[in-house]
């Protein structure tokens, strides 16, 4: 999935986050996608967008990489149960890991 200029245009989520009057609703998001005729894929990712509001591109942006890891996962929680917020990666594992123990994710 190309979230900027190098691949193919055709599969490019930027243009579509483009053509949204902020702010916006998810759905909204996902919406203006599918009526500026986005394949199924970019709207499934945009689906998988953490929060339920956006005030601009730039939040929507970077909730782009979160998204496309919870479309790839089927919208899974991690492997150990839990339903990290991902903006923060590993803090939660080291910060409140029990005594003597720490994972990096």
């Amino acid at each position: 999935m190309a979230f900027g200029f190098a691949e193919n245009p055709a599969l490019s989520i930027t243009p579509h986050l483009d053509s949204v009057d902020y702010p916006a609703t998810r759905e909204q998001i996902v919406m203006a996608a599918a009526d500026n005729g986005a394949y199924v894929d970019i709207i499934n990712v945009l689906k998988s967008l953490p929060r339920e509001e956006y005030q601009s591109r730039e939040e929507a942006m970077r909730d782009l990489a979160e998204a496309a890891r919870r479309f790839a996962s089927g919208g899974l929680r991690d492997d150990d149960g839990v339903d990290r917020d991902r903006r923060n990666i590993g803090r939660d594992l080291v910060e409140n890991a029990p005594d003597g123990n720490s994972r990096h994710p």
